[in-house]
């Protein structure tokens, strides 16, 4: 056979591919009536019940067939010493394993057969550097159609060879399925988590992020030592590390706001009163530089920045008895009372929004229900429009968007927590949470991630993620934060990070992480 013409050739390795392909004809396989020459020539091979792929095949042979054989994987590199096949026939094996670089080497293969062997799944790149392949039968397999499997539905969309119609068996919602008719799109196999990254030795209250310098930072308020511990971050030990402080008492809430690149931080205290910091660049520390009116600011628990056409502003929510939730305006040199709200409702939350364009506050309060108001252009103050119903002791109101929908989280200590969604005049009910000893259900938006954690003094914090489809949230993951306060996301060097503030226990710091299941 070694010195038969090109022409004899060809027509010998057909009829070889011939009997072998009669394999698949039937319920019962049918043992091949090759000639002498079929069954291991220097252009042609057949190995039926072989234990391994032999190494001793002239290395110019056109075509090599693996019947019903006995080894159970086909190594990487199997076939380097077999450059110029063409035909390459696989049928009634059992694999497995199948390695990625099975069959590098291969130049000139033009046919390809993995039919009948059992195979569930295949490896990424098995047809990699298979430049020249025309057939590939992969017919006769219990093919589950998972996320492993993607990328041979992205694979038959793009190839030039011919494959015949190929089915799934598994899972139940894709049997009997043509995976050549599969989109891509139909395999969700993206997948997220947040995992610790970093722990805090400290408790903490609120928790907020701010850009500075050309860099993204972090601040952080210590009720029991009364300091806003500032963070950065550090690109070589990859990891936050402190690097200043403002020393105060009882503080609740370290609020960054720069304005025309200088940083201000309003420091909200339970005793010993408000201030506001200014960053001095040339001395690299903070000073104090203002006090904020004592007389209207005697609990505060909540503090809002905002900006309105060219003005900043930002907001207080007093939840004593006798103080006033009050808007303060920037001036050039400092901040000034603006606008009182209302007195005596012992506001515990305020949160700043945008709803059809139009600048909005909403506050909570524990003796009454959310109150909205909306910016007035000719007073250039808020004026209440209404409450929202059906909504008593809403501890917290934090919003969101989904494309141009505005959604509010509504946070309960006893009973059910809500999301509602704005209806063009009221907020109406879409969600309800249980939520036994909450006192923070905030929603974050990592990527292209909307999630909503629903914190606990008494169980696991409860992240929930925006599912498209159904338009609300379903539960995700649990974090075991204790009694946390408040949530924040920060992005920075590529990473994003869930900062969980703990009244009881240690700061926590979580990483995002997008895993892809079909690579």
């Amino acid at each position: 056979m070694g010195n038969a013409s090109r022409p004899f050739r060809r027509i010998a390795y057909f009829l070889c591919l011939l009997s072998v392909l009669l394999l698949t004809e039937g319920k019962k396989p049918v043992k091949p009536k090759c000639p002498a020459w079929c069954t291991c020539t220097k252009d042609n091979a057949l190995c039926e019940n072989a234990r391994s792929i032999p190494r001793s095949v002239p290395p110019d042979v056109i075509s090599l067939s693996f019947v019903r054989s006995a080894f159970t994987k086909i190594p990487e590199g199997s076939f380097l010493l077999t450059p110029s096949l063409q035909l390459l026939l696989f049928t009634s094996n059992t694999f497995d394993v199948i390695s990625d670089d099975a069959f590098m080497g291969l130049p000139h293969l033009e046919y390809l057969s993995l039919a009948n062997n059992n195979l569930q799944s295949l490896p990424k790149d098995i047809f990699k550097g298979l430049d020249s392949l025309t057939n590939v039968d992969l017919r006769g397999n219990a093919f589950n159609c998972d996320c492993k499997l993607k990328w041979l539905v992205e694979w038959l969309g793009s190839t030039n060879a011919t494959v015949e119609d190929i089915y799934c068996e598994s899972p139940p919602e894709y049997k009997k399925r043509k995976i050549n008719s599969l989109s891509p799109k139909e395999f969700d196999c993206i997948i997220t988590e947040f995992e610790v990254y970093q722990s805090l030795p400290y408790q903490s209250l609120s928790v907020d992020t701010f850009s500075y310098m050309n860099d993204e930072h972090v601040v952080i308020a210590q009720p029991f030592t009364g300091k806003c511990i500032f963070l950065e971050w550090d690109h070589v030990e990859v990891m936050f590390r402190n690097y200043d402080n403002i020393t105060g008492t009882s503080t609740v809430v370290c609020k960054p706001i720069v304005i025309e690149s200088q940083l201000y931080v309003i420091v909200a205290q339970l005793f010993g009163g408000s201030h506001i910091y200014k960053r001095d660049i040339f001395a690299n520390k903070f000073i104090k530089i203002q006090d904020i009116e004592i007389l209207k600011i005697r609990k505060p628990n909540d503090i809002e920045t905002f900006r309105i056409a060219e003005d900043w502003y930002f907001v207080v929510a007093d939840s004593s008895k006798a103080g006033f939730t009050t808007v303060y305006k920037w001036n050039g040199n400092g901040f000034y009372s603006h606008q009182s709200l209302h007195a005596w409702y012992r506001d515990t939350d305020v949160e700043y929004l945008e709803i059809s364009g139009k600048p909005h506050l909403i506050l909570s309060s524990s003796s009454q229900r959310p109150v909205i108001y909306q910016w007035n252009k000719g007073t250039n103050e808020f004026v209440k429009r209404f409450d929202i119903q059906d909504m008593e002791d809403a501890y917290a109101v934090k919003h969101f968007k989904v494309k141009e929908d505005v959604y509010i989280c509504l946070t309960r200590f006893i009973g059910d927590s809500k999301v509602m969604k704005w209806g063009g005049s009221a907020f109406l009910d879409l969600q309800r949470m249980p939520s036994r000893g909450s006192m923070v259900f905030q929603p974050l938006q990592i990527s292209n991630y909307q999630y909503a954690i629903l914190g606990s003094d008494y169980s696991f914090t409860q992240v929930y993620y925006w599912d498209a489809e159904k338009a609300k949230f379903v539960k995700f993951q649990e974090l075991n934060v204790q009694a946390p306060r408040s949530f924040i996301h920060v992005s920075i060097d590529k990473r994003d990070f869930l900062f969980a503030s703990s009244f009881k226990g240690t700061t926590l710091i979580y990483k995002h992480v997008i895993v892809d299941l079909s690579a």
